[in-house]
């Protein structure tokens, strides 16, 4: 499987915020911009892949700026970091008042996907080359916070109690 660049998985979409995306004041509902995200970093991980891949998890995501009805939302979604079936991939949002021009950081998210074969069972995916100094400074990154998403997961499992299964005669 030959490795790939990060450039030839990037995306950037944008989607008009509607009144049927907002809440009664007009702001934006916080699941339309995480679908978003969740959607952009699906089209990333699956360029990379060119097969089915499924989110495993997104860490957090904090709201930085509110996004109104008549805003273009842009989710700009590039991998960071790519394991043996995972990968790591981030998302910048962005809200574009298409009146003014003026841009605004709506947030940020790191989201894992798995790739996953034709029974549904993980795959491995193609390696990860980092073009730049920062997809090289991200790619580092991804690699700590991978190692703690594994470390935190494997400290739950240590953790968790012991069941047995209850005979019946």
């Amino acid at each position: 499987m030959e490795a790939k660049k990060v450039s030839e998985s990037q995306v950037e979409i944008a989607e008009v915020m509607q009144p049927q995306h907002a809440n009664p004041a007009g702001n934006i509902f916080g699941g339309v911009i995480m679908s978003i995200i969740d959607n952009a970093a699906l089209i990333a991980a699956s360029r990379h892949t060119h097969t089915n891949c499924v989110t495993a998890s997104v860490d957090r995501i904090d709201f930085i700026s509110p996004v109104f009805v008549g805003n273009l939302v842009i989710a700009k979604a590039s991998l960071n970091y790519v394991a043996h079936t995972s990968m790591e991939i981030g998302v910048r949002v962005e809200a574009e008042c298409l009146i003014t021009g003026n841009h605004v950081h709506v947030g940020s998210a790191y989201l894992t996907f798995v790739a996953l074969d034709e029974n549904d069972k993980p795959k491995n995916v193609p390696q990860l080359i980092p073009e730049t100094p920062e997809q090289q400074r991200r790619f580092q990154e991804g690699k700590e916070r991978r190692a703690n998403r594994v470390k935190k997961i494997q400290e739950k499992e240590s953790n968790r109690p012991c069941i047995s299964r209850i005979k019946k005669d």
